[in-house]
């Protein structure tokens, strides 16, 4: 529980609830750390969270206060996370991921059913006539406060490339590439095509769910995240392994 601030705007956090799951290292070097986050562990210190979130562990694993993210997952989502440990490098990596020069690759699973037409935006079948893999492009609106991101008409900021990869019984594996990086892009695009993630307490509606349940993670894993290094010039290529439950099925 967050009950104020203390010296130079910092937060007291006089209780915090654990959270069971820690992020786990799969690569460090002078620059930069890399970590396979967990389900239900926030990128950053926010709200009722700040011990229980993947910055301050690294920070305090490594005893090196000046650990930044190069980007942020969102709490529900899992997978590959870039943090860096170099003052003098956190421009150049953190502008990979603002200039999307950086590849990345979602994993989700969702219903199995016909796609919906969405209110707005555009549904591009990019091997027609099969319906996947298909282009989404909307526009997506998120204010901080609340909780819900939406689309709206106007001109698109979110692109992300659908394909069907595996089927499960009723439910599908997708795999998700985002062009941008808006927040609750990809939950946002397949609940706008009738296939809301599994898990996802957002979309289509709000579902309250106590802090401490951790009973049904949301399906959605950063899978690979692919780009050159700014510094070597080699290529990165990092790979989660966070595995997706089809016994999460609502």
């Amino acid at each position: 529980m967050v009950v104020g601030s203390g010296q130079r705007g910092r937060r007291i956090v006089l209780e915090e609830p654990q959270i069971p799951f820690e992020p786990r290292v799969i690569h460090e070097d002078r620059r930069i750390i890399v970590v396979d986050k967990p389900h239900f562990l926030a990128t950053t210190p926010r709200g009722m969270w700040y011990a229980e979130t993947v910055l301050i562990k690294i920070r305090r694993l490594y005893g090196e206060p000046d650990i930044i993210p190069a980007h942020r997952l969102d709490r529900a989502t899992a997978g590959v996370l870039v943090l860096v440990r170099d003052p003098a490098a956190r421009r150049a990596y953190q502008m990979l991921f603002q200039e999307h020069r950086v590849r990345k690759v979602y994993q989700c699973l969702a219903p199995v059913r016909p796609i919906v037409r969405p209110q707005t935006g555009t549904v591009r079948h990019l091997d027609p006539p099969r319906v996947f893999p298909l282009e989404r492009r909307s526009r997506v609106i998120k204010h901080r406060g609340i909780l819900q991101a939406w689309e709206e008409r106007g001109p698109v900021n979110a692109i992300t490339r659908v394909d069907l990869t595996a089927g499960q019984g009723s439910l599908a594996g997708y795999t998700l590439y985002p062009r941008t990086g808006k927040t609750h892009q990809l939950r946002v695009h397949m609940n706008a095509l009738g296939l809301p993630i599994v898990g996802d307490d957002l979309y289509p509606r709000i579902q309250t769910q106590a802090y401490d349940d951790f009973s049904r993670p949301l399906q959605l894993v950063a899978r690979r995240l692919e780009f050159t290094d700014p510094f070597t010039g080699v290529k990165r290529i990092f790979t989660s392994a966070v595995p997706l439950d089809p016994q999460e099925e609502a």
